[in-house]
């Protein structure tokens, strides 16, 4: 969440801020309760004040021989306003912190104005999309023709928009997993955790996800548990509460988790195939920074991500989201998109964001440098190093053959088993 202070004293760059993200925010609310808030603080303080020195007065009567009854009567009435006006004031705190949490991240100054996906600039291309001399098949028609993919079992047993991997399927799944991990650990510096996959109200609201996304997430019914949409809230709050040292910054994980979304306002969209599903795997990049070195972190993290395009061979773009596309948490996202020759079209497959101190002022993420006298809030960073299904569905796509087989990227070899293509059964 913002500052509480930082939008008091600047409420119209707030709202400008709003508008341009095309998110609705009653900002005219927070305006109102904070100028109410400002007319009650001038009586308590004065109240307070008075109660001091009505309470020395007593002493001084008493002190006297005097009867302190009118300065006792002075006192109930002075204590009765003041529990007042403190209830009123809880109560327009409480209010103001609520508006607070509604109210999104603040774009960075680099990232483009713009309406939605269509004002996404294209920052970069990598690699050239596969020329067919056949009409490319879907990823669920090629999964399905080699038996890998069993779209109808898993409905029969849960319902729409879940998945069985079979076989080379999930060997495959297992495989991309696997790569992952040992690309972000071996090369990239990142330690590797296994979190729980499930979080408490307190988690998920440090990380953005409560109370604006409640609809979009699993709850477990009679419980504060809530299934992990992705690893960045069980990573992220890692440190929740915690005053890290400064010398130990950067931090850097990664982990590889099932995600788990309701998808409550994706009725209609992908509904066939893996690229939007109620459960999915994913291999998470999070880090922890300074702030004056947070955007040199966010470039260095998505090409951390790029990489894993690069190695699997897979065309891709990459995109910087506008102001109107940009998450809720995040002052600046790039996207990658892999090119989906069933679709003819780039989707997204990792997104890489910067959210300053935003996330580490709502979990209490601060640290502290040697001699330091005050702590600071730590900048978080993190990006899908790579949504493991849609990495699977852009295999498929991208290496599919006439005869319906699968040619696989050489860096999954080792992990394979020296298996290099996914075959039918006839051939």
């Amino acid at each position: 969440m913002l500052d509480l202070k930082f939008v008091r004293e600047n409420l119209d760059l707030v709202q400008d801020a709003v508008k341009n993200r095309k998110a609705e925010v009653d900002l005219e609310a927070f305006r109102r309760l904070d100028e109410n808030r400002r007319s009650i603080l001038p009586e308590l303080e004065g109240l307070r004040a008075r109660r001091n020195e009505v309470s020395a007065e007593v002493g001084r009567v008493k002190k006297a021989g005097g009867d302190p009854s009118g300065v006792f009567a002075e006192m109930k009435e002075v204590g009765g306003r003041i529990k007042e006006l403190e209830d009123q004031l809880g109560a327009v705190d409480a209010r103001l912190g609520e508006l607070l949490m509604t109210i999104p991240n603040l774009p960075h100054q680099s990232v483009p104005v713009g309406g939605g996906e269509e004002d996404n600039p294209v920052v970069s291309t990598w690699g050239d999309p596969p020329k067919f001399d056949f009409e490319p098949l879907n990823h669920w028609d090629i999964g399905e023709n080699l038996g890998i993919i069993d779209f109808e079992r898993a409905a029969r047993m849960t319902g729409a928009r879940f998945a069985v991997l079979k076989g080379m399927g999930a060997r495959l799944e297992r495989a991309l997993i696997n790569f992952m991990l040992d690309l972000h650990t071996g090369e990239h510096g990142y330690t590797e955790v296994l979190p729980p996959f499930m979080v408490n109200s307190q988690a998920m609201t440090g990380t953005g996800q409560l109370p604006k996304f409640a609809e979009d997430s699993f709850k477990l019914e009679g419980t504060d548990y809530w299934l992990i949409p992705t690893a960045e809230v069980p990573v992220t709050n890692l440190h929740m509460q915690e005053v890290l040292d400064g010398a130990r910054l950067p931090l850097f994980y990664t982990a590889y988790t099932p995600c788990f979304r309701a998808e409550a306002g994706s009725h209609g969209k992908d509904v066939r195939g893996l690229i939007r599903q109620h459960q999915f795997d994913k291999v998470e990049l999070v880090r922890f920074t300074r702030p004056e070195d947070s955007y040199e972190h966010l470039e260095s993290l998505t090409a951390n991500a790029e990489e894993v395009l690069r190695r699997l061979e897979l065309p891709y773009r990459k995109v910087v989201l506008c102001t109107g596309d940009v998450g809720f948490s995040s002052a600046k996202t790039y996207d990658l998109e892999v090119w989906l020759p069933g679709q003819g079209r780039y989707r997204e497959i990792s997104s890489c964001s910067n959210f300053e101190d935003f996330q580490a002022r709502r979990a209490g993420i601060r640290f502290k440098d040697k001699g330091q006298k005050g702590t600071s809030l730590a900048h978080t960073l993190n990006g899908s190093g790579l949504a493991v299904g849609r990495t699977l569905v852009a295999i498929l796509e991208n290496g599919q053959r006439a005869d319906g087989s699968v040619i696989l990227p050489k860096a999954l070899a080792p992990y394979l088993g020296g298996v290099s293509e996914i075959k039918p059964a006839s051939v």
